[in-house]
C-alpha cells in the first residue's frame, strides 16, 4: 500500500509536469479551446504544431528514459490534434527495438544506437529501407542516494565502479571518505540498485565507468543487461528511484526526472575538472554538446565522450534516440509518425524538456534531425 500510495503521489508529479509543459506552449487559453476546431481561433499550441494527415493511433514502446518527456509531448500533441493517439510503452530500450523489428509498434524509443544486426533485422519490416536512429532527447543519468545524515556526496569513476560491483560495501570506506572529508558518513551497508530489464540507461552508465575507470569497470560497455556482480534488481528507471527512496543505504541510476520526482539527492561527479559536477540538464548539455555524429546518410547515431573533463560538464549522459523506418512505413500510420515527430523536435517540442529533467538536444543536431524527419517515406 505504501508503494502504491507512492506511485499515485509520482503519477501526480508528473501529471503536473505535464500541465506545465502544456502551458508554456499554449500561452493563453484553456484545453476547451484547443479541442474547438470550429471557431478558427486556436490556441498557439494548436497553431505551433502542424497536424498535417495526422490520424488513428500511434504504438509506440521502448525506454524509459524518456517517459516524462514523452508523456509532455503526447499530451500536448493530441490537445492540438484531434483524432490522433500516441500510445507509448516505456518498457526499456531493449524491449522497444525488439517490437519495432517484429513490426509490432510504428517506432521505437531507445537509449542506444541500433547494433548492426538490429538494423539488418529491421530491413524486415521497413520494406526497401532500414531503422535509424533520429536523436531526439538528451539528459544526465543521475546517481542517487539515500544515506541519512548525508546531503551531499562526491563520487568519482573509480569508487562507483566498485560500489556498483560489489567492491566497496560500506558507505564510511575510506574511498568515499578520501572525497567527503566533511562528511559524517555512517557504517550502514551499501544497497545498490541496477535495471532488470534491458536498458540503454544501463548501457549508457556502462560505458561512463568504462570510460572513467577502465581497471575498475571489466565488463561489456555495448550491453543493454546489468553483468556486475551482486546489487538488488528493480524494473524500469521508475522502480529504481523507487527502491531507493524506500531503502535505507540505497544508491542507484536514473535520469534527473525521476530523482526530482521521488525527492532524492543525486551524486556530485568527481571527473578531474576544478569542480565536483552536478547532475543537471544545463551540465549535461555541455557534454552532449561535444557528441559527433557517428552515422551515415540519413541515420544520426552520435559518439558520445564519457570520459569528458570539461569544466561543468556532467560526464555520465544519454541520448534518446527515435527508431523509425527511413523508408518502408506503413501509410497508415506515416502521416501520424512524421507528424508527431516533426513536433517533438522543433523548437516548442525541446523547449518544454528542460523543465521535465531533460536536456534540449543541441542546436546543431536537432537541426539535422528536422531535415530528416520530413523525408521519412
Amino acid at each position: 500500500m505504501k508503494l502504491q500510495r507512492k506511485n499515485r503521489l509520482r503519477a501526480t508529479a508528473l501529471g503536473a509536469l505535464a500541465v506545465s509543459g502544456a502551458l508554456v506552449l499554449s500561452a493563453c487559453g484553456s484545453d476547451d479551446n484547443t479541442k474547438n476546431s470550429g471557431d478558427g481561433d486556436k490556441t498557439a499550441a494548436a497553431s505551433s504544431i502542424k497536424c498535417d494527415d495526422a490520424k488513428g493511433q500511434i504504438l509506440a514502446a521502448g525506454s524509459s528514459a524518456q517517459k516524462n518527456a514523452m508523456d509532455l509531448w503526447v499530451k500536448n500533441f493530441q490537445q492540438a490534434c484531434a483524432g490522433v493517439e500516441i500510445n507509448y510503452q516505456p518498457i526499456g530500450s531493449g524491449g522497444g527495438i525488439t517490437k519495432f523489428t517484429q513490426g509490432q509498434v510504428a517506432f521505437a524509443g531507445s537509449d542506444s544506437a541500433l547494433k548492426p544486426e538490429e538494423v539488418t533485422a529491421s530491413e524486415e519490416v521497413c520494406k526497401g529501407g532500414k531503422g535509424i536512429n533520429l536523436p531526439m532527447v538528451g539528459g544526465p543519468v543521475a546517481i542517487g542516494f539515500n544515506v541519512p545524515g548525508v546531503d551531499s556526496l562526491v563520487l568519482d569513476g573509480p569508487t562507483l565502479a566498485k560500489i556498483f560491483d560489489s567492491k566497496i560495501k560500506k558507505w564510511d570506506d575510506k574511498a568515499i571518505a578520501d572525497l567527503n572529508p566533511d562528511a559524517e558518513l555512517p557504517s550502514t551497508a551499501i544497497q545498490a540498485f541496477h535495471r532488470s530489464d534491458e536498458s540503454g540507461t544501463t548501457q549508457n552508465l556502462n560505458k561512463y565507468l568504462k570510460a572513467a575507470a577502465p581497471a575498475e569497470w571489466k565488463y561489456d560497455d555495448s550491453s543493454k543487461s546489468w553483468e556486475a556482480k551482486g546489487g538488488q534488481a528493480a524494473s524500469g528507471s521508475s522502480g529504481v528511484a523507487s527502491s531507493v527512496k524506500d531503502t535505507e543505504g540505497a544508491i542507484g541510476y536514473f535520469e534527473l526526472s525521476y530523482a526530482t520526482a521521488s525527492n532524492l539527492t543525486t551524486v556530485k561527479v568527481d571527473t578531474g575538472a576544478g569542480a565536483p559536477v552536478e547532475a543537471t540538464t544545463e551540465n549535461a548539455s555541455k557534454a552532449i554538446a561535444a557528441a559527433k555524429v557517428k552515422g551515415t546518410g540519413s541515420d544520426l547515431a552520435l559518439e558520445l565522450d564519457y570520459a569528458t573533463k570539461a569544466e561543468g560538464a556532467y560526464p555520465i549522459i544519454l541520448v534518446t534516440y527515435e527508431i523509425a523506418c527511413d523508408k518502408g512505413n506503413k501509410a497508415e500510420t506515416l502521416p501520424s509518425v512524421k507528424a508527431f515527430l516533426n513536433y517533438t523536435v522543433s523548437e516548442e517540442g525541446q523547449k518544454v524538456l528542460s523543465e521535465a529533467g531533460y536536456a534540449p538536444l543541441p542546436t546543431e543536431i536537432a537541426a539535422k534531425v528536422r531535415e530528416i524527419v520530413p523525408t521519412l517515406s
